[in-house]
């Protein structure tokens, strides 16, 4: 007779304590003894011999602490249901067993494959999303990384700047710039910059095809103005120094255009792109972004509300006797609380509704970020819709919008 999830009776449950470099694995049938206890490697032999043991074992569902690599690809791939449990509740769950709560891998293993065994009903298997939208997600976050990547090195030029060459600090709006890295890649030092005139800076300026929005004469007016930078026999060393930041700014801004149309293709061509891209001011970064950190598995999120706690926009409420507070909840998926935020914070800019509750939130005295996830926790319910009939966003159907420009409409009036 086969093990089937439908027969609890029969079940045999197993729990992975996931490592860099092995795995502690722990088997308990369905009173919850232990059946088997293994190390396997973290190689492609130790997984085959991960599978093969448990299923060996007849083992049906597994508990782990997350929910990608290797180890999950292969559970999934031998047809197991898999049940994430993150470390934080992990932590938490050690209690349950003993009083001491130490961390130990073999331990772990055991809690999770008995938390399986018998709190089934409150876990949700892991369900994927298609492998366009973890490509999509995983060239999105790399975008992401090089940005952090890039706004620390900005970072450090800046501050190098502000010591040996004050003047090229504030010169262009931005020192990660194009113009800017061309600049000082041109002039690394005070004194190759002295040879400026507003002529010469102004005829620089157009060979790099600069858009022209400050006129040159007060650029030069800039460069006069600032603390004169180092010179002398230090001045080559503090170039070399310059010359290295600005070439990594220069490869990482090449990378991130790179990386930028790549997700514009795969966004292209993704079936529920109309979907963010319908958004107001989502562009096609930002879309995506959406996309990939929700996903386009409709089962994960059964309800708006499960997309909003998990997003971290849906404030957690605590309460014991006559005591209840409301506060910000630390449990998320801090990707994805970004993601909608961060589509919140800009949307109110093309949406009269947006803003009108982003503004209705500062005046009860809220702090941005705050107001900003209260907007966030309403789009949620907006997006989440739109996601599961797969139908773009209409601001002819949005009634609450409606109604904020019916009342500009009579203000005017």
């Amino acid at each position: 007779m086969s093990v089937t999830v439908e027969d609890p009776s029969a079940r045999v449950c197993a729990g992975v304590d996931w490592a860099k470099d092995d795995h502690a694995v722990c088997v308990v049938d369905a009173d919850g003894e232990v059946l088997d206890r293994f190390t396997v490697e973290h190689t492609a032999a130790g997984l085959k011999r991960l599978i093969a043991r448990l299923l060996r074992a007849g083992v049906v569902e597994v508990g782990i602490e997350r929910g990608d690599g290797p180890v999950v690809e292969a559970l999934l791939a031998a047809e197991l249901v898999v049940f994430v449990i993150a470390p934080s509740q992990l932590k938490n769950l050690r209690s349950r067993y003993g009083s001491a709560g130490n961390k130990d891998d073999r331990y772990d293993a055991y809690v999770l494959a008995d938390v399986v065994r018998t709190d089934r009903r409150r876990l949700s298997p892991l369900t994927r999303s298609t492998p366009a939208t973890i490509a999509l997600r995983s060239t999105v976050r790399a975008r992401r990384d090089l940005v952090e990547h890039r706004v620390a090195a900005a970072n450090q030029l800046r501050a190098h700047l502000q010591v040996v060459f004050p003047g090229a600090v504030g010169l262009f709006a931005a020192i990660d710039s194009a113009t800017s890295l061309a600049f000082l890649h041109r002039f690394t030092t005070q004194a190759k910059a002295d040879w400026l005139t507003p002529a010469r800076l102004g005829a620089w300026l157009t060979k790099q095809s600069y858009s022209g929005r400050v006129d040159p004469h007060l650029l030069h007016q800039r460069l006069l103005a600032a603390p004169r930078g180092a010179t002398g026999t230090d001045a080559d060393a503090d170039a070399a120094v310059t010359l290295a930041f600005v070439t990594v700014l220069h490869s990482l801004n090449t990378q991130i255009a790179a990386l930028a149309d790549t997700i514009a293709e795969q966004l292209h061509v993704h079936p529920d792109a109309h979907i963010v891209t319908s958004l107001p001011r989502a562009g096609t970064l930002r879309a995506a972004r959406l996309l990939a950190e929700i996903g386009d598995a409709r089962s994960r999120f059964p309800t708006a509300d499960s997309l909003a706690c998990l997003a971290g926009v849906a404030p957690s409420t605590r309460q014991s006797g006559k005591t209840k507070a409301v506060t910000f909840r630390w449990s998320a998926d801090k990707e994805l609380r970004d993601a909608l935020c961060d589509f919140a914070g800009d949307c109110r800019r093309a949406n009269p509704w947006a803003e009108d509750l982003y503004q209705r939130a500062r005046a009860r005295g809220h702090d941005h970020p705050h107001a900003v996830r209260i907007l966030a926790r309403a789009w949620a319910n907006i997006i989440w819709r739109c996601w599961q009939d797969r139908l773009p966003y209409d601001p002819a159907r949005h009634n609450a919008l409606q109604r904020v420009l019916t009342q500009h409409t009579a203000q005017a009036a």
